[in-house]
């Protein structure tokens, strides 16, 4: 049986921390722009922090894991 937690959680988690989608940390002009389907460079070296941090802690500070079969 195959661990499919880190496949569900990654794929999860790119889709909310999308820069731009949900929110953008830090917009143009602005600390925190919701919705707005811009992005920057800023923008996504932050939105690739935060995504590592709670991938890290859900993997392996909660042992989050999904079997199937």
């Amino acid at each position: 049986m195959a661990d499919w937690a880190p496949v569900v959680v990654g794929f999860i988690l790119f889709i909310l921390l999308s820069p731009g989608l949900l929110f953008q940390i830090p917009a143009n002009g602005k600390t925190v722009a919701f919705a707005n389907f811009h992005t920057s460079g800023k923008s996504i070296v932050v939105h690739t922090l935060i995504f590592f941090t709670v991938f890290t802690i859900l993997l392996l500070a909660i042992k989050i894991h999904i079997y199937a079969g």
